[in-house]
């Protein structure tokens, strides 16, 4: 064998290593469609209604909502000043106080529009954000697990890191430790958000020999995640998942993020995304953008301005649907007769007025979920899940699943 064919085959063998990036090109339509699902969001300025990520998906987006955005971000600085560090107009403490991770997506919505956390009232934003992962921290050295979740704790090192904001090293060391020792439950979000987390440490310059390899460690799960349609962990998980893919350079990634456009396609041909934060998730995908890139913002790209859209309706045979609701738990079980197109939550609110049914809610970051049903509240570690019959898992909360005419819905108590 010559010379020229054994440069040859070592010049094929680089090129088949070649890195490749995670890159997902959307037709511009399905784009501006999704865009327009959150332009109704950015009319909803009461405190139950207003969500940071909402602002933040759009600023990092291609897409803008012109001055409604401003006028968004505006009602966002009122409500979290109020209902955080309280006011004179004795409103605040009538309201629900945002939790802490809804106080991270508030300060990451800030530097979306590359603004930081500044003045009297910032300080204490960001000191309130920084005593609740002191607190965290504490809890994980005692029982491994946090108060609420490593997903919440990544989003405030995240948010902090995206200010500028010292951590203390201790910090980020539990975070790495969960990864190292196997202590990272919540799926495939929620490594992407620890990642995401990770990612933005090491570009403000953190020095750290565990950090690359706690990164690598991070995207390997996630891509052992993607199952046989392309989704990593499932529809819902994919969005911030590609997030984190997109900050990579590596062999095969073009071919694996391929894979995960053709199922996005398909899911948003099916509309599976109605989710106001899973859309805020998924546009800055698709603008090659990821929440780590808010340590430094672009503020002056240019996006293109929505337009609404009237849609028709959906063509449908019934003017209601009968949902069966079962607890089993509690022996219950009841047809609930709703308008098409009604909600899982309007599917509760309708048992309630009927009577024998009690539930409670609370909100978080994806919307409300159940905190109480029949009496019964979900303790530590443990959630009321929700079944489709025969023993399916929802994917979507109970603001976004519409049942179908016929369907039996099951809340069973579960760990986690």
């Amino acid at each position: 064998m010559g010379l020229l064919e054994v440069f040859l085959i070592l010049l094929g063998g680089l090129g088949a290593l070649a890195t490749e990036t995670c890159e997902i090109h959307l037709d511009r339509t399905l784009e501006a469609g999704l865009g327009r699902r959150l332009l109704p969001r950015l009319h909803l300025l009461s405190a139950e209604h207003l969500n940071p990520s909402v602002y933040l998906g759009l600023r990092l987006s291609g897409l803008q909502a012109g001055a409604q955005e401003a006028l968004y971000l505006q009602s966002l600085k009122l409500h979290y000043t109020q209902t955080l560090l309280g006011t004179d107009d004795g409103n605040s403490g009538r309201q629900a106080k945002p939790s802490m991770g809804q106080l991270a997506l508030y300060l990451l919505a800030l530097r979306a529009n590359c603004e930081f956390a500044v003045g009297r009232k910032g300080d204490r934003l960001v000191s309130k954000l920084k005593r609740f992962l002191e607190e965290e921290k504490k809890a994980m050295e005692e029982g491994l697990t946090p108060h609420t979740s490593y997903y919440q704790y990544s989003l405030g090192v995240l948010a902090l890191c995206a200010h500028g904001k010292q951590l203390h090293h201790s910090v980020p060391h539990r975070l790495l430790h969960a990864l190292e020792h196997g202590h990272l439950p919540g799926g495939v979000d929620t490594a992407a958000m620890a990642g995401l987390a990770l990612t933005c440490l090491q570009r403000s310059g953190l020095k750290h020999h565990r950090l690359g390899p706690a990164l690598r460690s991070l995207r390997e799960d996630i891509l052992r995640a993607q199952t046989a349609d392309g989704h990593f962990g499932n529809v819902y998980s994919t969005p911030l998942a590609l997030q984190l893919l997109e900050t990579e350079h590596s062999p095969g990634l073009g071919a694996v993020c391929s894979q995960a456009k053709a199922a996005l396609v398909s899911s948003l041909q099916e509309g599976a995304f109605q989710n106001a934060l899973v859309i805020s998730q998924l546009l800055p995908t698709l603008n090659h953008r990821s929440y780590a890139d808010l340590l430094s913002p672009d503020c002056q790209a240019p996006r293109a301005l929505l337009e609404p859209v009237a849609e028709p309706p959906e063509p449908h045979e019934v003017e209601s649907s009968r949902v069966t609701l079962s607890v089993p738990s509690r022996g219950y079980r009841q047809s609930v007769q709703v308008p098409f197109g009604s909600s899982l939550m309007d599917v509760l609110l309708k048992a309630r007025e009927l009577g024998g049914f009690t539930y409670e809610t609370q909100p978080s970051l994806s919307g409300p979920y159940l905190a109480s049903v029949m009496g019964t509240e979900a303790g530590d570690h443990q959630y009321w899940q929700l079944l489709r019959d025969p023993n399916i898992p929802l994917l979507q909360g109970i603001a976004d699943y519409r049942p179908k005419d016929g369907e039996t819905l099951e809340l069973r108590l579960a760990s986690w």
